[in-house]
């Protein structure tokens, strides 16, 4: 089964990007992240002859939003909400075999890695703090989960074009690695394309746009992520980028990061 996450960054703008990735890496398994549009707008129709016609969507008028789209059936879907608001930031479905695939749009956190002078920062943070102890306590290792999404945090050195030059930028403060890291030992997820792509390289799946030349200048982070609970561990076969994304037209500022999973060690019971 191939699952693929992207934050697409509105998903009527860019449905032919969606529809060239459909035909060129034949995933089975679409995560969106920021579709920026509400559900009765979502172009289900258009991406139903993508074959895709398994669907469940959580979107609001110009921001956030989560969709997983799906060849195989999706036999429950529901939207769990964070610190007290309702802005369609986490998606869960469950598919065949007792796996439940959890759609995660993390805030990004604004500019300023103050959380005293800074709301959206302050609000990254306790989103961070919410999940790891959710996870924790509603779920054991033994399930199986799979966690993809835009987590907006690169934790790792080689995650980011210059871990010294990045420490003071968010998405890469000590302070947002540390939850992130907690969230990851809530339940020992392991970290998927890190299973395939050694610490001590480099990893990206997000390019500013404000780079003049975003390829030659690689300054890059990795931002989206797959996560498995240590019983799908086998079940993992590959991982895969779509780096040549984001040279598309009108590309979104991340790429499609896809990860592969042998079937019948996912869902075999």
């Amino acid at each position: 089964m191939r699952l693929l996450t992207w934050n697409i960054n509105s998903v009527r703008l860019r449905l032919p990007l969606l529809e060239r990735l459909a035909h060129e890496v034949n995933p089975d398994v679409i995560c969106l992240q920021e579709t920026k549009v509400e559900d009765h707008l979502f172009p289900k129709d258009a991406i139903a002859e993508l074959g895709f016609p398994h669907q469940a969507f959580a979107g609001q008028k110009s921001y956030n939003g989560v969709a997983v789209l799906s060849k195989r059936p999706i036999v429950t879907s529901r939207v769990q909400n964070w610190c007290g608001r309702t802005d369609c930031r986490h998606l869960i479905v469950s598919l065949d075999g007792g796996v439940e695939l959890h759609n995660i749009y993390i805030p990004a956190g604004g500019d300023l890695p103050d959380p005293e002078a800074n709301d959206k920062f302050a609000h990254k943070l306790s989103f961070l703090e919410e999940l790891a102890q959710w996870y924790g306590s509603a779920y054991a290792s033994s399930d199986k989960l799979i966690l993809v999404g835009d987590f907006n945090v690169a934790p790792l050195e080689n995650d980011v074009w210059s871990h010294k030059q990045m420490q003071k930028i968010i998405s890469h403060t000590p302070g947002e690695v540390l939850r992130l890291t907690r969230f990851q030992d809530s339940l020992g997820f392991i970290d998927a394309p890190r299973h395939f792509v050694p610490p001590d390289l480099k990893l990206y799946t997000w390019w500013s746009y404000r780079a003049a030349d975003w390829a030659a200048s690689d300054r890059g982070r990795r931002l989206d992520h797959v996560w498995v609970t240590p019983p799908l561990k086998n079940a993992l076969a590959g991982s895969l980028v779509v780096r040549e994304a984001r040279g598309w037209p009108q590309p979104s500022d991340h790429v499609p990061l896809i990860v592969d999973f042998y079937s019948d060690e996912m869902f075999s019971r």
